[in-house]
């Protein structure tokens, strides 16, 4: 099965043919896909797209958007993520290469984040862009305080992170960016990789994969992820669609596993 971690379905770059590219990506063979919060005022649009019994959702707050949230707390996420189709706290994080929200605003918001991820045991989906060291040190120091289970989505930093977060148990999620031609330094990072924890995402509907690039990316698109991913790696494409379906119902684990395979 096909699984799309991460999803922007909610978009408006969505809102002229939503069900329709649902039914692509079931059609590609996509079974299950999570529907990311970027920011918590979008949370009911958010569960919209997660009614549909293949589709789930996280709950939080872009680091681009915590400017509009500055005191976002852990109680509002764990609220919140008390809705039963609630798999993840995220996408949040740093970003320090728009700097669209001022650096210690976003860190106090993802600190928040982690707070939550850390009382309701969700994985933390973590945004991080050209903030590796700042993002590593509030990792360990968080981590230090007390545990929670990271998912580092599309990850393109460095491979001194890579390490730091693999340290810590992070999961590793691969995105188009992969097949991009000029993105042998993210290649090198995934062959590094902790082979038993790194899942796929489209990220839809930015950074399609090729041959779409340029595009608008959607769901049905993963399997060229996970066919990169598989020739990175060596891997047989039957063997990369097991390894990554068994990371993604380790890290996501609210999801009933048995419900979605059957007996």
């Amino acid at each position: 099965m096909l699984i799309d971690s991460h999803v922007n379905l909610h978009a408006p770059q969505f809102d002229a043919d939503r069900e329709a590219v649902i039914d692509r990506a079931r059609a590609a063979g996509v079974g299950l896909m999570v529907e990311i919060c970027d920011k918590v005022s979008n949370f009911e649009k958010v569960r919209q797209v997660a009614r549909h019994p293949d589709i789930w959702a996280t709950v939080g707050t872009h680091p681009h958007e915590a400017k509009d949230d500055p005191d976002l707390s852990a109680a509002q996420l764990v609220t919140l993520a008390a809705d039963p189709r609630v798999v993840g706290i995220g996408e949040c994080g740093l970003d320090f290469h728009y700097d669209l929200s001022p650096r210690d605003v976003q860190a106090r918001v993802f600190r928040a984040h982690v707070a939550a991820a850390r009382e309701t045991g969700l994985p933390l989906v973590v945004h991080t862009r050209e903030a590796d060291a700042v993002m590593g040190d509030i990792l360990e120091d968080e981590h230090a305080a007390g545990p929670f289970r990271i998912l580092m989505h599309c990850y393109t930093s460095g491979p001194e992170l890579a390490a730091r977060a693999a340290a810590l148990g992070a999961w590793f999620s691969v995105s188009g960016i992969a097949t991009f031609k000029a993105a042998e330094d993210v290649r090198a990072v995934i062959r590094a990789m902790p082979g038993e924890r790194i899942i796929v995402e489209t990220d839809c509907p930015y950074l399609a994969p090729v041959p779409y690039r340029g595009r608008r990316n959607e769901p049905a698109y993963v399997a060229h992820v996970l066919a990169k991913l598989a020739e990175i790696r060596g891997w047989s494409l039957a063997e990369a669609e097991a390894k990554t379906e068994d990371a993604f119902f380790a890290v996501f684990d609210r999801i009933p596993r048995s419900k979605v395979l059957g007996p």
